[in-house]
């Protein structure tokens, strides 16, 4: 294959749109979920923390289980479809709530849908593209997945502002582009075939088939680094102490993950480049960077030029570890191994966030957010270290 031609297919382009359209639904929604539960539906701020946590645990736990399936039966689009049509149904489902233990259910089934579609949807991927162009691959979904994040949050902002007064009215409407997700992807996607090209064969995997060592010392250490990434909401608390205003940070927040959509491409591209680890490493320094910005910041100008750069760490590490993944382990467990990525990921966030909004209140922000760079600093040696240890299949 000329790879100086080399073009990404079809297949690929159309799951990033299926991304895209699937996350303006979702951002629709989420910014303006926290004001509804406690101020429509008077549900308490313990009862929100809940509402996240079970449902970014049943998502990390079903990805095991849906990578696992895809592998044992060597088919990946039924899962992906399965679990987009789910979240798409459900998510809009928040319009006719009316107790806030039925936003929880909504919630869970909404994630249980992801977690359904993300392990076989990334294993798809990986036996779509040839493996020296798994990282573009995976940068042209994570954009365009960053850029329904843009468009939701301006088109609920827009859809308010000048045509709509009630929230609810723009939950329902969020069915239109995740019912458009679940369409496109069962028209225009194909279930990844092995072929001469391909990088990796789809078959089933065999019951005592182990995955490699070197791709458990990889999680071990993404683990160790998701201790310091606690969620990004935390990062808009900061920016609202440093004096951007309360009108702006809905604005903040689509900058943000605008550029992180035009970033994520080139930075995928780059990890194809220059290999996967030192992309990887490039991002956790750029994180680290931007985690002590973020300490010490006291301005708002000073706050959006910190966002846009904290972006290109989102832009270095999707692509890449992902990528990563797929090129550590056989293409009959890619499934399984992306499953298992997304969980030990997943659940080590959850001690990551609660832990991070400990030290907040126990130390101050400052000092919490240095801790944090310190812990992506420790991530990223070991990652540099232990690095002939984690070998590509």
């Amino acid at each position: 294959m000329n790879t100086e031609n080399y073009r990404i297919p079809k297949g690929v382009v159309v799951l990033g749109w299926v991304s895209l359209l699937t996350d303006t639904a979702a951002e629709m929604i989420y910014p303006l979920l926290p004001d509804f539960l406690t101020r429509v539906l008077g549900a308490s701020y313990a009862a929100l923390g809940l509402i996240e946590g079970v449902a970014e645990s049943a998502a990390s736990l079903t990805k095991v289980l849906s990578g696992w399936w895809s592998d044992r039966t060597g088919r990946r689009k039924p899962l992906v479809v399965a679990g987009y049509t789910l979240a798409g149904v459900a998510r809009p489902l928040v319009a006719i709530a009316t107790a806030w233990w039925q936003v929880l259910a909504i919630r869970f089934t909404d994630r249980v849908g992801k977690g359904l579609r993300t392990s076989p949807r990334d294993a798809l991927i990986a036996g779509l593209v040839p493996r020296k162009r798994r990282g573009q691959a995976y940068g042209v979904q994570r954009a365009m997945d960053n850029a329904g994040a843009l468009v939701g949050p301006v088109l609920a902002a827009l859809l308010l502002k000048f045509w709509i007064h009630d929230e609810r009215t723009v939950f329902l409407l969020a069915f239109v582009p995740g019912l458009a997700a679940v369409w496109l992807l069962i028209a225009r996607v194909p279930e990844a075939k092995p072929d001469s090209n391909a990088a990796v064969s789809v078959r089933p995997a065999a019951s005592q088939e182990s995955l490699p060592s070197g791709f458990w010392v990889a999680i071990g250490i993404f683990v160790l680094f998701t201790l310091a990434n606690s969620t990004d909401a935390f990062l808009l608390l900061r920016a609202r102490q440093a004096g951007v205003e309360l009108w702006q940070l809905p604005l903040l927040w689509a900058f943000f993950n605008g550029a992180k959509a035009a970033a994520g491409v080139p930075g995928g591209a780059l990890a194809d480049r220059i290999g996967r680890l030192p992309a990887l490493a490039l991002g956790w320094l750029v994180y680290a960077a931007a985690y002590v910005g973020f300490a010490l910041v006291a301005a708002p100008l000073a706050v959006w030029g910190l966002f846009a750069f904290y972006a290109l760490f989102y832009a270095l590490t999707e692509g890449a570890e992902r990528a990563l993944v797929a090129d550590l382990v056989p293409g009959n467990l890619a499934g399984r191994a992306f499953g298992f990525f997304h969980a030990g990921v997943g659940i080590a966030a959850l001690p990551a966030s609660v832990l991070f909004g400990i030290g907040w209140k126990a130390l101050g922000p400052r000092n919490i957010f240095l801790i944090g760079a310190a812990i992506a600093l420790l991530a990223t040696a070991l990652l540099l270290m232990l690095r002939r240890r984690i070998r590509v299949a």
